[in-house]
């Protein structure tokens, strides 16, 4: 027998101890889980049966409600502990199928003999609790797996740094138990081991890359040191995979203080909050909260206004160009996206210190309680040097102890009897109850003081909405002040078409409508008046996917709700769809950045070598772009007559399923080209339309806009109109390597004539035409 041969069989042995080991601990955690789950549903069936209830007396129903409350509190805490063990019998089930990827043996200078180290998703120990069996890829110990070659090697503890000789460094596929592959190598991590793990078929949820981790891609994982971190990752390069297992490193590295309610990702859009959803549950961590920056704006909107999504205003810029509007509308996104804009809010927010600012009447049964100029008289009463939200508190104060007043009033009219009648049993005694706690001597005889107890609760019910309108500040007019802004002021500089631009604005909000472009200047100015309420001091970090699609403003509107907040910011100028919005600004503004790092990953893991080697050519940026070494066919570009498009697409579908590949993707421009191509197949074969409203997608065939399939990857990729007539323009540039980049195996063009001049700027060899 082979040396490499008795390795093998070695390494196996160790495999059947470790998963013989997770058995036993796994039984011993399931007649844990069993008593567990039969004390919970035993609990649940007597729930009931060991509560005590009794309706007839107030003493009774105070008891009444202890008696639930005690039951259900020890019924929750079990559920907890059996939901805890369920969660630890999963991983335990990952473990046997795969128990680890890698081995380290490494030798401190301090020491003599060689440590083996077993490198997993989760640290494991013996049934005795007495060795490591597996390392979490988490530890520090395990940086050395990522970062090193065989040698001279380093790691940093809580106690040091530790530095030793790396001996061997091993690469394992393990799957049902099963080692199907073993490699040493001297590289970060071996060719064999990432191309199979990137030669499969796209999946409809991304993956963890514990097992393949890179090394550059480990600098951005295990970076502690940073308050903001900016990854400029080309397509495919990995930059989102490695930002989650960053967040998994940093809640395992932080436990007490780093947990999945204080971290937050913005993703480009929902379906790729979908796709993500899965990464940290494989890692054994809970998902953390995952939003758009739109569902994040709506939140604070309020005045019932509805807000375009960046996706319609996208479409609006891609397909409206010969409306009479569009061209001043475009000079109002570039102004409303830039810190020009801000200042002139700040500018507009320091006049209203002496006049402007909109009030709502107070009102109650159809009458004022107190009108809006009360309140605007009150507010301009108070010295000019309090800040503006601080003033509103005063306001709100005043409002209240007001209303308390009219409250007392309203009592004692005919109105408040009529609802007292109304009142049911159980209303009745508990205001006996009441009345007894507050005075025993009180006799339920005493109609009146009954009456007037019963009164005084109906008031309260009714008053209590007025009220939490009030501590909301509905009583200030937002959207009536904003809409001021640009129909009653005059600023000292404007851009240029600044009337046209106002017009156009005012329009909008008197329609209740906030285009993408007004939705954040909105929300910022919101916050001049009454303060920040969306600013969440509770969140410790905060990741930003796709952030060169991210204006100016929205940068700055983010660094001040978020001041103490550490950051990650990914990103890739090449793919910097939306920057029509910004022109000369930059892409992240240095205001925002500060002091910060930059990570660049230029390697393109993704993509098959042959269609990185395409795509570079036309990518928008001069950021180098390496392809790995992944073999495949050239991209290849189809030649069409316009009224054969369906028959031209279905040969081009039937031609990539006979490669075996399942997820095919055709990419269109828009979404009114998407539901063109999805009208023209859809009684042809299986297809989906994915649009803003979808969240998650099946394998097979897609048919989607550009700026949905963001961050995501797909088997194959079709773009039905790659002609020039599509695109021509400079700013097409990004849309046209971001749709070609989302491509794992296949890349087919479909043009007329004429394709579009991005596929000319690439080497004849780079591509096939037929």
């Amino acid at each position: 027998m082979s040396n490499e041969a008795d390795n093998l069989s070695v390494e196996q042995q160790r495999v059947d101890h470790v998963i013989k080991e997770i058995s036993k601990k796994e039984e011993k955690l399931y007649s844990r889980a069993t008593g567990l789950k039969e004390n919970v549903i035993e609990l649940r069936k007597k729930f009931w049966e060991d509560v005590t209830i009794n309706l007839d007396e107030p003493d009774d129903v105070i008891e009444t409600e202890a008696s639930i409350k005690q039951q259900a509190e020890l019924l929750s805490e079990r559920e907890s502990v059996h939901g805890k063990v369920g969660e630890e019998l999963k991983t335990f089930e990952k473990l046997k199928n795969s128990p680890y990827f890698g081995r380290i043996d490494f030798v401190e200078d301090t020491a003599k003999e060689n440590d083996q180290l077993y490198i997993g998703i989760k640290s494991l120990m013996d049934y005795e609790e007495e060795n490591f069996l597996i390392y979490d890829w988490r530890a520090p110990i395990s940086s050395l797996y990522y970062d090193y070659s065989p040698g001279k090697a380093i790691y940093e503890t809580i106690e040091g740094k530790i530095t030793g000789e790396i001996t061997l460094k091993r690469q394992f596929i393990i799957r049902e138990g099963l080692i199907k592959g073993m490699f040493d190598t001297g590289v970060t991590i071996g060719d064999h081991l990432l191309q199979q793990a990137l030669g499969h078929n796209a999946s409809t949820t991304m993956k963890s890359i514990v097992a393949t981790i890179q090394k550059e891609q480990n600098k951005i994982i295990r970076n502690e040191r940073s308050d903001l971190l900016v990854v400029q990752g080309v397509a495919g390069s990995g930059k989102t995979s490695a930002a989650l297992q960053r967040i998994a490193y940093l809640m395992y590295r932080y436990r007490e203080e780093l947990h999945a309610d204080n971290v937050v990702l913005f993703s480009p859009n929902p379906l790729f909050t979908s796709y993500i959803s899965n990464v940290l549950p494989e890692l054994g961590e809970t998902n953390i909260r995952q939003e758009t920056f739109l569902d994040y704006l709506e939140k604070s909107v309020g005045d019932n206004l509805s807000v375009e999504s960046p996706f319609k205003q996208m479409e609006y810029v891609l397909t409206e160009n010969g409306s009479d509007t569009y061209a001043i509308r475009m000079k109002g996104m570039h102004y409303k996206s830039s810190l020009d804009f801000k200042d002139m809010i700040d500018e507009f927010s320091t006049q209203l210190i002496n006049d402007g600012i909109q009030f709502r009447n107070i009102t109650f049964r159809k009458n004022i309680l107190i009108s809006k100029e009360q309140i605007s008289d009150y507010f301009y009463s108070l010295e000019k040097e309090i800040a503006t939200p601080n003033k509103m508190e005063l306001v709100l104060k005043w409002i209240l102890k007001e209303i308390r007043t009219i409250q007392k009033e309203e009592k004692n009219k005919d109105w408040v009897m009529d609802q007292v009648e109304l009142l049911d049993k159980e209303a009745y005694l508990k205001a006996q109850y009441e009345l007894q706690r507050q005075d025993e001597k009180t006799g339920f005889d005493d109609a009146s003081v009954e009456e007037e107890y019963l009164r005084s609760q109906v008031v309260k019910k009714y008053f209590s909405s007025i009220k939490k309108r009030v501590k909301r500040f509905e009583f200030v007019h937002v959207l009536a002040t904003y809409r001021r802004f640009f129909t009653d002021w005059n600023p000292q500089t404007t851009p240029e078409y600044w009337k046209e631009i106002c017009d156009q604005t005012a329009s909008d909000l008197s329609r209740k409508y906030l285009t993408w472009e007004d939705a954040t200047p909105y929300l910022y100015f919101k916050g001049t008046l009454l303060g920040d309420d969306r600013a969440d001091r509770s969140v410790r970090h905060l990741i930003i996917d796709e952030a060169q699609d991210y204006s100016a403003f929205q940068f700055a509107y983010i660094q001040h709700l978020f001041p103490y907040t550490r950051m990650t910011l990914l990103g890739d100028v090449n793919q910097a769809i939306y920057t029509y919005a910004t022109e000369e600004n930059p892409l992240i503004p240095e205001t925002f950045l500060g002091n910060h790092e930059r990570i660049t990953l230029s390697k393109s893991y993704r993509s098959t070598k042959q269609i990185v080697e395409f795509t570079k050519y036309f990518a928008p940026g001069e950021e180098v772009i390496e392809p790995f070494n992944r073999e495949g066919s050239k991209p290849r570009i189809r030649r069409n007559n316009k009224e054969d498009l369906a028959a031209e697409l279905i040969d081009s579908i039937q031609s990539i399923r006979e490669k075996g590949l399942q997820t095919i993707a055709i990419i269109c421009k828009t979404l009114q080209e998407s539901e063109t191509i999805y009208n023209l197949l859809q009684d042809e074969v299986t297809i989906d339309l994915i649009n803003e409203e979808t969240y998650s997608y099946q394998q097979g065939l897609l048919v989607l806009p550009i700026y949905l399939a963001k961050g995501i990857e797909f088997d194959a990729v079709i773009i039905p109109d790659a002609s020039k007539q599509a695109y021509f323009m400079e700013s097409d540039r990004t849309l046209f390597y971001t749709a070609c980049t989302r491509a794992m195996h296949e890349l087919v063009m479909v043009s007329g004539k004429e394709p579009c001049t991005f596929i000319e700027e690439a080497p004849k060899d780079t591509y096939e035409m037929n």
